[in-house]
């Protein structure tokens, strides 16, 4: 069956087979991939197209450049967006610069995990974990 997946770079809607690489696809608006194999940076523009989504879970990084457990755990997202996609997406909000996501998402410690699908909350986690803690996060959401 194929999958709707937002085009990180423009917002398009492609149509997805699942017989086809993911890894490989290319949005045919911009012509930018698909996926990366690192986390998008999601703002109150792109937000609710890259999390609303039936067919893809993504897993937003809430976050601030001055917190040192979000600096200490971004080598473990990063390594998750690689090995997950394209079954799942990895995002990144900076709280600083996104301060009404942040509100809108009840966000009181960082780094925060939320877990979509569909517009809608799946999981949360707050504080840093290892790739390891991730992954299990991942698998008892039911996504990994």
């Amino acid at each position: 069956m194929a999958k709707i997946i937002p085009c990180p770079n423009c917002g398009q809607l492609n149509r997805l087979d699942d017989k086809r690489d993911g890894k490989l696809a290319h949005c045919p608006a911009c012509k930018s991939p698909l996926f990366t194999g690192r986390p998008i940076s999601l703002h109150k523009g792109n937000f609710d197209r890259q999390t609303g989504s039936d067919d893809l879970p993504v897993v937003v990084d809430f976050w601030a450049l001055w917190c040192g457990p979000c600096r200490a755990m971004a080598p473990a997202f990063e390594a998750a967006a690689a090995a997950f996609e394209p079954g799942v997406r990895f995002a990144k909000v900076d709280t600083e610069a996104e301060q009404g996501l942040a509100q809108k998402y009840g966000i009181q410690a960082i780094p925060t995990l939320i877990l979509f699908k569909g517009g809608r909350e799946l999981a949360r986690r707050s504080g840093a974990i290892s790739a390891g803690a991730l992954r299990q996060w991942l698998e008892q959401a039911g996504v990994a």
